[in-house]
């Protein structure tokens, strides 16, 4: 469906290959989709942002959060930071609420010859009751308020299952009420400096 190219990303010793849509053809099919839904959205999905970097990089030096667990990320988009997990990890679910993305994401499966990742169409306004996994991965999720309610009921339902939650996030003026509701649960927080942008790393648990 889309014009592709492979970027190889390298955190330390570990290293990923990532297939990445060509711009021209993502705007073409963004067009096209625009023209028969107006309220299509936008494909955020299509760039590999900061945060995605970041959280790919702080799993890297963070292994023993993810070894030999079961590791799902919501909106992973092109999956960077699943396809980083699944090197340490025993399974990994990586989602998004529609194919296209995830599409490419299983070519780069194929390329970094992964055994241990599955990919699922899956939406945070409507998971499943009995969807579950030690770690959850968030990569800059938080960028549209309107969604906020129901991202803090996502971050809740799997605190309260006994989920570590890993979110990456750039530090918007306007994300600071949902940051401050998800404080209380933070046990670690650190930064990394992505292509000048700050990103936040925050490692949630529900308090016991």
């Amino acid at each position: 469906m889309f014009e592709t190219t492979v970027q190889q990303f390298s955190f330390n010793h570990s290293s990923v290959s990532l297939v990445i849509p060509n711009t021209n053809s993502i705007q073409q099919w963004y067009s096209t989709q625009h023209q028969i839904n107006k309220n299509f959205p936008f494909p955020y999905w299509a760039k590999v942002w900061p945060s995605a970097i970041a959280l790919a990089d702080f799993l890297q030096s963070n292994k023993q959060l993810i070894d030999q667990k079961k590791v799902l990320e919501l909106a992973a988009g092109l999956g960077l930071p699943s396809l980083m997990a699944a090197k340490f990890a025993t399974t990994i679910v990586c989602s998004d609420y529609i194919q296209e993305p995830l599409s490419l994401v299983e070519q780069s499966i194929v390329l970094n010859k992964l055994n241990n990742v599955e990919c699922r169409i899956l939406d945070w306004n409507d998971l499943q009751e009995d969807l579950s996994a030690d770690v959850l991965l968030l990569s800059d999720i938080n960028y549209e308020p309107s969604a906020f309610n129901q991202l803090l009921k996502v971050i809740e339902f799997f605190l309260h299952n006994n989920s570590t939650i890993i979110l990456a996030t750039p530090q918007r003026i306007m994300a600071k009420p949902f940051i401050e509701a998800v404080l209380p649960f933070c046990i670690e927080q650190t930064e990394r400096v992505i292509e000048e942008t700050i990103i936040s790393i925050l490692v949630l648990r529900e308090n016991n």
